[in-house]
């Protein structure tokens, strides 16, 4: 999982452990990194923690919710090198139509929203999508994105073997210790404290 603004950064390496995956999407907030969106410099990220995956289906999903205006590598540069690397890019462009909430900060520091003009840059999804043999979707709300991920999962299968193990830790230790403790206690409190004498 890759996190992009105005910079780009690996959330979560490959993984198939879903629990810490949704642990660590719950800790992205707006804000963390600088604000922009640096299309290319995600994709680029992406790319390069999945070109050396020997998977036979190697693919990156591109979710983003505006135009590139921020970066050090294109967008299309990043797609002509997924390309290379046999990886396809699925593009979601995300967003309501006209105005929304947009994230910003007012003179004390304050994160307010203010109204801001959706704009994605269809035409470049797009055309990255092409490049690497992909497709573009549009989502308007959680719910046609929910669609659009069961589309891709349904053209996007493929078995990889896991190897799971399982570590125990032996806990029995302190409970055979608190025992022993407790036996002498009792063994010191019949004969020396409480003794009875006949």
């Amino acid at each position: 999982m890759v996190v992009f603004a105005g910079e780009a950064f690996t959330q979560s390496p490959l993984t198939t452990d879903h629990v810490s995956l949704v642990n660590l999407l719950s800790q992205i907030k707006s804000g963390m990194i600088d604000d922009g969106t640096a299309i290319g410099n995600g994709l680029a990220t992406a790319v390069n923690r999945l070109k050396e995956s020997k998977a036979p289906s190697k693919v990156i999903i591109l979710l983003t919710d505006g135009v590139n205006n921020t970066g050090q590598i294109d967008p299309k540069t990043a797609a002509d090198i997924a390309a290379e690397y046999g990886l396809r890019v699925y593009t979601i462009g995300v967003g309501s139509e006209g105005v929304a909430p947009y994230p910003a900060y007012d003179p004390w520091g304050k994160v307010v929203y203010q109204m801001g003009k959706v704009e994605i840059d269809e035409k470049l999804l797009e055309e990255i999508s092409e490049k690497t043999g992909g497709r573009y979707f549009r989502a308007t709300d959680n719910t046609k994105l929910a669609e659009i991920y069961t589309e891709i999962n349904k053209l996007e299968k493929a078995k990889i073997e896991v190897e799971n193990f399982t570590k125990y830790t032996e806990l029995y230790h302190l409970y055979l210790l608190m025992a022993l403790v407790l036996f002498v206690l009792e063994i010191l409190c019949r004969y020396v404290i409480f003794r009875t004498i006949p």
